[in-house]
């Protein structure tokens, strides 16, 4: 089932969602399945599974030179969304990125996802790796997610990259796209960041799902912004619980998002991360609850591969 169509099934009640990472490399499913089994409780109508590009990495050989290899920490985004329809009877939802494909990869990425019975693709532009400075796009691939968004679109019509292809069957995706209310740290402004956001939204995504934030007066001033600027898909708020010291200095770093004074104080005087994590915890709760009274359609969850302290937040709050 389509995201739009679970929406509009609930009848008006929040949903809830989470986000899981495929495991590293030479670990088994098993990990994947022990992070979802304690949320299963909160009947999540589907599940988002990131996918990571190749990096590379240069190796030293014996005469001094260095030698460029291919390495993938954590395959397995596809198999694993299939892992999930078939053990859990929920929609698994696949990232796809521009970053690592060309036009072919997404289509026959897509072909196969349509193969599994995957109704929903999150089409993202995906973040430099980390021999490069800025984000490059493959030679044939797309450089920003509203072409991306356009192909898994002209795919949904039955419209190939190979012309010549007589009587071709449509896909239907359901096309998710990500939104920043503290806009992307590549935008020069807010308000051409939802320009682009809405080009996205022009060219066939139906639902968008946040960044995270921890101030939710930032949630609410984007989608007041984003209706303005005639956006009316619905915007799915992304959260994500505090949970190490270290955090308070790495993710303003990496996502480009503010900690409130409040939350900041809080962690900073707590004995140990165990204290952090409660503090994660309460800041996240309170989030959610203000969320849920403000009618959001579906609470999503970033677990970052972790589910103890996201099952705590939603026991008490769904």
């Amino acid at each position: 089932m389509k995201v739009t169509e679970h929406i509009e099934k609930a009848n008006g009640n929040t949903q809830f969602s989470f986000e899981i990472l495929p495991p590293l490399k030479g670990q088994n499913i098993d990990s994947i399945f022990e992070s979802i089994d304690p949320l299963m409780e909160f009947n999540p109508p589907f599940i988002d599974v990131t996918y990571h590009r190749e990096e590379y990495i240069y190796k030293e050989l014996e005469d001094g030179l260095l030698r460029k290899q291919v390495v993938r920490k954590r395959p397995g985004t596809v198999g694993i969304c299939a892992a999930i329809q078939n053990k859990y009877n929920v929609d698994a939802i696949p990232h796809i990125l521009c970053g690592g494909f060309t036009k072919e990869d997404t289509e026959n990425f897509l072909i196969d996802l349509g193969f599994l019975g995957i109704d929903n693709v999150m089409a993202l532009r995906g973040d430099a790796v980390k021999s490069e400075t800025y984000f490059t796009p493959e030679k044939e691939g797309h450089a920003y997610a509203s072409d991306l968004v356009k192909q898994i679109s002209k795919l949904n019509q039955g419209i190939y990259l190979e012309e010549e292809l007589q009587n071709t069957a449509p896909t239907d995706f359901c096309i998710g796209v990500a939104g920043y209310p503290e806009k992307h740290l590549e935008a020069p402004s807010m308000e051409s960041d939802i320009y682009f956001l809405k080009k996205k939204i022009k060219k066939g995504a139906t639902y968008i799902v946040t960044q995270m934030f921890f101030d939710n007066k930032k949630y609410f001033n984007f989608v007041d912004k984003c209706r303005e600027a005639g956006i009316t898909v619905p915007i799915i708020p992304g959260l994500k619980p505090l949970a190490t010291k270290k955090q308070l200095n790495m993710i303003p770093h990496r996502f480009s998002v503010e900690l409130p004074d409040d939350l900041v104080m809080a962690v900073v005087q707590c004995a140990d991360n165990k204290a952090v994590r409660q503090v994660g915890i309460e800041w996240c709760v309170q989030q959610s609850k203000e969320l849920i009274d403000a009618g959001v359609p579906v609470l999503h969850y970033y677990s970052m591969g972790k589910s103890d302290n996201i099952r705590e937040i939603a026991s008490q709050v769904f």
